[in-house]
C-alpha cells in the first residue's frame, strides 16, 4: 500500500474521534509521521498512518490487506495492534520483534509524550501518562537507562 492510500483510510477510520486533549485524532497521525525518522521507508509511513485503525476503529486488518496492505506492512501494523486484556509486557515484547513497528513504536511514544500535548491535560492525567511513556520506552528498548 501506498502511504497517500494509507493516511486516506486513516482520516476516514478516525474520522470523529478525538485525542484526550479533545482535539481531532487525525493529527495525532499526522504528528508521527513527522516524527519518523529522515530515513524512514515508505513501509514506515503506512505503518505509522495505519497504526491505530485496527485497534481503535472498525477497520480490519483483513479489509486493509484487501485494500492493498503488503504483507511486511501487515505484520508491523498488527506488531502495533493491541489486544484486549493483553498483558503490556507481551504487546511490547511484539513490537520490539518487528522492526517496522518499534520505529514507529518509538514516533507514537514520542508525540505522546510531547510536554506540549501533556501540558494541557489535568495534572493526574498528565502524571499517569508521562510515567506510562516512560516506562514503554524502557521496555521497548527507547532509552539509555
Amino acid at each position: 500500500m501506498r502511504p497517500d492510500r494509507a493516511l486516506d483510510i486513516a482520516t476516514t477510520a478516525h474520522n470523529g474521534q478525538t485525542d484526550k486533549a479533545g482535539r481531532p485524532y487525525i493529527g495525532h497521525v499526522h504528528r508521527v509521521l513527522g516524527h519518523l525518522p529522515d530515513d524512514a521507508t515508505d513501509d514506515h509511513r503506512v505503518v505509522a498512518a495505519l497504526h491505530d485503525v485496527v485497534e481503535d476503529t472498525d477497520v480490519t486488518l483483513d479489509q486493509l490487506r484487501a485494500d492493498g496492505l503488503t504483507d511486511t506492512q501487515a505484520a508491523a501494523v498488527d506488531a502495533m495492534t493491541r489486544r484486549a486484556d493483553e498483558p503490556k509486557d507481551d504487546y511490547y515484547r511484539r513490537v520490539a520483534a518487528n522492526p517496522i513497528a518499534l520505529v514507529v513504536k518509538a514516533a507514537d511514544i514520542d508525540d505522546n509524550a510531547d510536554p506540549a500535548r501533556l501540558a494541557v491535560l489535568d495534572p493526574d492525567t498528565r502524571d499517569r501518562l508521562a510515567a506510562k511513556y516512560t516506562r514503554a520506552r524502557q521496555a521497548l528498548g527507547l532509552t539509555s537507562s
